[in-house]
């Protein structure tokens, strides 16, 4: 049938995106079972532990869901005997929860919990604690019998203070700890470093690392990791010397780069579950590289054989357990939805856990990546065309399209299937998800474009998107809408203030202000504007100038502002500012503020809410009648 762009017939449903693929939250093997974590929609947005066994492990009221640097992850694990250790999110505490059992408290309340790594029988974890003016963070040791649930400050085993730390690594003789750690004024991409401490005395010693992510180790003195010195994360090896006695100070490890590749192992550290690589007994690697998209590789470090997995992952891998020669990864694929996978590397038998379900081919466009030149280089994206086997537009018509802006801004798209740009797609709208400059996948320069050019580079390069995709023909520019979450919905206002390429913008818990958001914002992101804008107050003409709300009266086309009301991250005041200088112009707009809701959105009724706005939106605003 011939029907106008955006009206097409569409077999999905708002209801269909809210529950189409499994959010995996890690996955372990658990002595013959494989457990995974999953968010339930249905539930709240509650994170359940499930089992291969076809059992829910964690069962309801419990939420497996950390809060520690806000972002969480890494909020469960498990022994081979089938305890489960989890950080409740209503408390923070951690709990442990024997096969059958009931949960029992492992930490007391105040202090919050992440990270959960269970290695050679003791549990570790990234502790926060934000009572009073001093916030305080280390890597704690948790006895898993109990006896620290009534005490409120456990013993640290790492250098503790107002920094951020992440993987803890237990070395194979038990002697020694390795993490990753960074301080409060730099973001874990600028700069991070590896810190290894030996238990029994605290001396520390320290790895030269630029960006370093991940360590394993090798052995009781060889420690591998993630870094970025090359401009690429690739893997490098640290080997550590005899222990100096006090008060001689011990001198670094010797470092070298242990596999190297255009492409990264590695990313932006913002949650703390991710994995981005696996090491087998035999020392051979199981290795997420992401140049644009995502492959996941098996290394031989010895003779320099890298062969690619067999597993449809194209974005959002992570390598999340290995066993022997079978290996748990997660993620999403260009023909498949989000899922778990089991890799037997020896038979070479992949096997589908829980999603990873094909898609079907003529409902979901295959994305296309496609490069733009901007002012300021290459501009990286994936265009979703309009796709339906039912339905065509008429000859003379092109279609509306929709300029997707990831958050972060230190982040990722890697044009993976999805059901929620199906639902656009299908209806015959298209989808345009722009890797702008700042994005991670494409090495560290192109990374830093973004430095001290927020509200620039990233605003040069949507537009630059945008207009080359209707240059060539590909999407009506009258029709052309921008809609992004978080640092996305930064970028969304500002395009809007600049004017010209868009003909609508919707904004999910938006950034407005700068001032307003250094003021408001949590620890981790405290000084993330230094490197993005510039440091306070020596640059606060730069910040006034940069935010939309400082410029709301340029914006002239329709506007939708989607919020949580329990953001802590971006609060709804920024929102409300923008909500109010359109009101006072008369600009048409719409404000939805979700109760329940903070950083991103969990809930199913919340997530069909927001979608069926915005598509009520864009049909009044860009003139089409959905069907």
């Amino acid at each position: 049938m011939t029907l106008p762009y955006g009206s097409w017939p569409s077999p999905f449903s708002a209801a269909d995106v809210s529950s189409s693929a499994p959010r995996i939250d890690g996955a372990r093997f658990v002595g013959e079972e494989i457990w995974w974590g999953e968010s339930v929609p249905s539930q709240g947005g509650r994170v359940t532990v499930r089992s291969s066994s076809g059992a829910e492990i964690l069962p309801e009221p419990w939420n497996a869901r950390s809060r520690v640097h806000e972002y969480g992850g890494g909020a469960w694990t498990a022994d081979a005997d089938g305890t489960l250790y989890f950080v409740n999110a209503g408390d923070q505490c951690v709990y442990r929860m024997p096969r059958g059992g009931v949960p029992e408290p492992l930490t007391a309340p105040g202090p919050q919990h992440g990270g959960l790594s269970l290695q050679q029988g003791r549990l570790f974890a990234v502790r926060e604690d934000l009572r009073g003016e001093q916030h305080w963070r280390g890597i704690a040791e948790i006895p898993t019998d109990g006896s620290a649930a009534d005490d409120d400050s456990p013993a640290w085993v790492s250098t503790y203070g107002s920094g951020f730390y992440a993987h803890p690594s237990l070395s194979p003789d038990g002697t020694r700890l390795a993490y990753t750690e960074w301080t409060e004024q730099r973001m874990p991409w600028e700069t991070a470093r590896i810190a290894v401490t030996r238990l029994a005395s605290g001396s520390l010693t320290p790895v030269p690392a630029r960006a370093a992510l991940q360590p394993e180790w090798l052995t009781d003195d060889e420690l591998l990791y993630a870094d970025d010195a090359t401009g690429r994360w690739n893997l490098h090896v640290a080997r550590l010397g005899a222990d100096t006695p006090p008060p001689a100070p011990t001198p670094p490890a010797t470092t070298e780069p242990y596999v190297l590749a255009d492409a990264d192992t590695g990313g932006g550290l913002w949650v703390l579950g991710n994995r981005w690589y696996g090491v087998l007994d035999d020392r051979r690697i199981v290795a997420v590289r992401t140049n644009g998209a995502d492959d996941v590789v098996l290394i031989d470090p010895e003779s320099g054989e890298v062969r690619p997995i067999d597993v449809p992952v194209t974005g959002e891998a992570s390598i999340d357990d290995v066993s022997g020669s079978r290996v748990l990864i997660s993620g999403a694929g260009a023909g498949v939805d989000r899922g778990l996978w089991r890799v037997d590397l020896e038979s070479g038998e992949t096997t589908a856990i829980r999603g990873g379900d094909p898609v079907d081919s003529r409902w979901f466009p295959v994305a296309r990546p496609v490069t733009f030149e901007g002012a300021h280089g290459p501009v990286h994206a994936f265009d979703y065309r309009p796709t339906n086997p039912d339905a065509a537009a008429p000859a003379d018509e092109r279609p509306p399209y929709i300029v997707m802006v990831h958050g972060g801004p230190t982040a990722h798209v890697s044009g993976a299937a999805s059901a929620a740009y199906a639902y656009w797609t299908s209806r015959g709208i298209g989808v345009l998800d722009v890797n702008y400059g700042g994005s991670t996948g494409y090495g560290r320069a192109y990374r830093e474009r973004l430095d001290g050019q927020w509200g620039v580079v990233d605003v040069d390069d949507v537009i630059a998107a945008a207009r080359g995709l209707a240059d060539a023909g590909l999407a009506d520019p009258a029709r052309i809408a921008i809609k992004g979450g978080s640092a996305g919905g930064w970028t969304v206002l500002c395009a809007l203030v600049r004017g010209g390429a868009f003909g609508a913008g919707i904004s999910r818990y938006g950034v407005a202000d700068l001032r307003m958001l250094a003021s408001d914002t949590h620890d981790f992101e405290k000084f993330y504007l230094n490197g993005l804008v510039g440091p306070l107050p020596e640059t606060e003409d730069v910040y006034i100038e940069r935010s939309p709300l400082s410029h709301a009266e340029r914006i002239d086309v329709p506007v939708l502002l989607l919020q949580g009301a329990d953001d802590k991250v971006v609060p709804p005041s920024q929102s409300e500012a923008i909500r109010d200088a359109l009101a006072a112009r008369g600009i048409p707009h719409e404000y939805l503020l979700f109760e329940g809701e903070g950083h991103g959105f969990r809930r199913a009724e919340t997530i069909v809410t927001a979608l069926e706005a915005e598509l009520r939106f864009l049909g009044e605003t860009f003139g089409f009648s959905p069907a």
